[in-house]
C-alpha cells in the first residue's frame, strides 16, 4: 500500500531489511522533485541486534548560485537512515555507541573512496535514545546538531530535554528519540577516534561507579588488579574490561582496546598511574550525568579539538521542523 502511494507521490523508495529475517527494517523515501540519488549503499552491522543502515548520496534537483561570479551548481549531500538497538539494559550502551561509530567510519570511508568534496551529512531515523544519552553526546562532539532542537532553539539543558515527543516506545513511555541530525562541512569537530575513546572511557566510569558501586580509589584498585606496584598494567586493564562485559566484537575489539590503552598511558611508559587514571577515566569530561529512561548513559563531550573548516563548502540552514502527527 505505502509503495504505491509514495510512488504515485513521486518518491523513489529504498528498502533494507534487518539481517537474520527479523521481519522489519528501514525505508528511505526520496522525493524526485527535490533530490537525485547518485549512489546507494547498505550497511549491515552484523551484531546481535541485526541492525542495519542505509546511505544515500544525493544531489539537489534544482541548481543554485554559489555566488554572483560563479555558475549554477547542484548541492550534494549524504543521507543516512538507521534504527539503533533499544537500550534494554546498561550492557547495550556500548553496543549502541558502536553502531553509531560504525556509521561515521563508513561515511568517512565512502567520502575517501569517491574523493568527495566536503558536503552536508544528514543522519535520521529512530535512535532509541534521548538527549541525555551517550549517542547524543557522541554525535554532538562530532559537530552534528539536532534539527528539531535547532529550529525551536532548544538547548541541551535538563529543562529542554523533554520539550518534544516523537513516539511511544514498546514499554509505553513517551519519548523524543527520532532525530534528524545535520553536520555542515564548515563545522569544527573532534577527530572521530578521539570522540570514540572519550565516550568508551565514560561508559567504563559509569559501569565502575553506578553499576559496580565503586569509589574512585576502589575503581583504580579493580583496574590495577594484582599488580604489585601502584599502577595499572595492560594485562590488568584488559582483564577489568572483560569483567565489565566490554570485550566483544559488538562492543570493544582488541584493536580498540589497544587504542584506549594508548590514550590512557599518556606518557607511554607502559603503565597507567593514578593521575593518568583520573585524567582519562575519572576526569570531569567523562563525568556521567543522570541516567536517562531505559538505562541509557549520558557522556559529556568535553572540550573541542577542532579540525580545519572548509571555507568554500556550502551547507544547509534549518528554518523549521514539525513533528507529525502533532498529537
Amino acid at each position: 500500500m505505502y509503495e504505491k502511494r509514495l510512488g504515485d507521490a513521486n518518491y523513489t523508495l529504498f528498502k533494507l531489511a534487518r539481517t537474520n529475517n527479523r521481519g522489519d527494517g528501514l525505508l528511505t523515501a526520496v522525493h524526485r522533485k527535490y533530490f537525485h540519488v547518485l549512489n546507494h549503499r547498505e550497511l549491515l552491522f552484523n551484531d546481535f541486534g541485526d541492525r542495519v543502515a542505509q546511505l544515500l548520496h544525493v544531489e539537489s534537483a534544482m541548481p543554485y548560485l554559489q555566488n554572483r561570479s560563479s555558475s549554477c551548481v547542484q548541492q550534494q549531500s549524504l543521507i543516512v537512515n538507521t534504527h539503533l538497538v533499544f537500550p534494554h539494559d546498561h550492557s547495550l550502551s556500548i553496543v549502541r555507541l558502536k553502531q553509531v561509530y560504525k556509521i561515521l567510519q563508513y561515511i568517512q570511508a565512502y567520502q575517501e573512496e569517491h574523493k568527495l568534496s566536503p558536503m552536508p551529512i544528514i543522519l535520521c531515523g529512530d535512535w532509541n535514545g534521548s538527549k541525555r544519552g551517550q549517542v547524543y553526546k557522541f554525535l554532538c562532539s562530532q559537530g552534528f546538531v539536532s534539527s528539531y532542537d535547532t529550529a525551536h532553539q532548544y538547548s541541551d539543558s535538563e529543562e529542554d530535554a523533554h520539550k518534544w515527543v516523537s513516539h511511544r516506545n514498546h514499554r509505553g513511555n513517551i519519548c523524543g528519540v527520532d532525530f534528524i541530525w545535520l553536520l555542515n562541512p564548515d563545522k569544527c569537530r573532534k577527530p572521530l577516534k578521539t570522540s570514540w575513546n572519550e565516550a568508551v572511557f565514560g561508559i567504563i566510569k559509569y559501569l565502575l561507579l553506578q553499576v559496580a558501586s565503586l569509589s574512585e580509589e576502589n575503581a583504580f584498585a579493580l583496574l590495577r588488579a594484582d599488580s604489585p606496584d601502584d599502577h595499572i598494567t595492560y594485562s590488568s586493564f584488559c582483564q577489568a574490561l572483560c569483567q565489565l562485559g566490554m570485550v566483544h566484537p559488538d562492543r570493544v575489539s582488541s584493536e580498540e582496546i589497544k587504542d584506549l590503552w594508548s590514550e590512557a598511558d599518556h606518557d607511554g611508559d607502559g603503565f597507567v598511574d593514578y593521575k593518568e587514571f583520573q585524567r582519562c577515566i575519572w576526569s570531569p569530561k567523562c563525568d556521567n550525568q543522570e541516567e536517562e529512561d531505559d538505562t541509557e548513559i549520558d557522556i559529556t563531550d568535553g572540550s573541542l579539538v577542532t579540525l580545519e573548516p572548509n571555507d568554500e563548502a556550502f551547507g544547509f540552514t534549518v528554518k523549521e521542523a514539525v513533528l507529525f502527527p502533532q498529537k
